[in-house]
């Protein structure tokens, strides 16, 4: 069974669709972002669009639309934080969310695929890991970037982001099943 686009379509042509679209909709939540002045990384809806699109795509369509999203912006499309793009943002301190974002992506959808965004328990640990991965790979590169201690990265790169991604977790939780639910009552009137 796995996730929630193949119980729609399993065909390639939605399979480009929906890595696309996936990538945009990153995109898209990159443009609410909200900076802080005590910190380079901005606040935005992208961890909500990351994880809730990678648990409905499953991990390779995930990690595709990641990639898509990170290579287009690298080249110059303005749909990183903020309408930024282009190379120069891999030395920008908040690269490693990105980078994050493909690897989180493709263990949330795995995990997705094992039936883990089927009940609220397991899809609060599916999202709080694929959090997790995250934090791992950004606030590792905020720490290389910057010169600075696991600490400081932390207070910077993963501190004021907590309580943001505790509702963002609460509302994919909910969404998930949700999803689920909605599509099996759609597929159960289908004559």
């Amino acid at each position: 069974m796995g996730f929630l686009l193949d119980s729609v379509s399993s065909g390639s042509i939605a399979t480009i669709i929906s890595v696309v679209t996936y990538a945009s909709l990153i995109g898209i939540s990159a443009q609410f972002s909200f900076h802080l002045n005590f910190t380079p990384v901005p606040i935005t809806l992208q961890t909500f669009a990351v994880l809730f699109g990678g648990a409905a795509l499953g991990s390779k369509r995930a990690v595709s639309g990641t990639l898509l999203y990170m290579i287009v912006g690298l080249i110059g499309l303005p749909w990183f934080a903020g309408a930024t793009g282009g190379i120069s943002v891999a030395s920008s301190p908040s690269m490693g969310y990105i980078v994050g974002f493909v690897f989180a992506s493709y263990v949330v959808g795995l995990l997705a695929e094992r039936g883990w965004d089927r009940n609220v328990a397991k899809t609060l640990l599916l999202v709080i890991v694929g959090n997790a991965v995250i934090y791992l790979f950004g606030a590792s590169w905020l720490a290389l970037s910057l010169g600075v201690t696991a600490a400081k990265a932390y207070q910077l790169g993963v501190s004021p982001f907590l309580i943001g991604d505790a509702l963002k977790a609460v509302l994919a939780t909910v969404a998930l099943p949700v999803a689920w639910l909605g599509l099996s009552k759609l597929e159960g009137h289908k004559g």
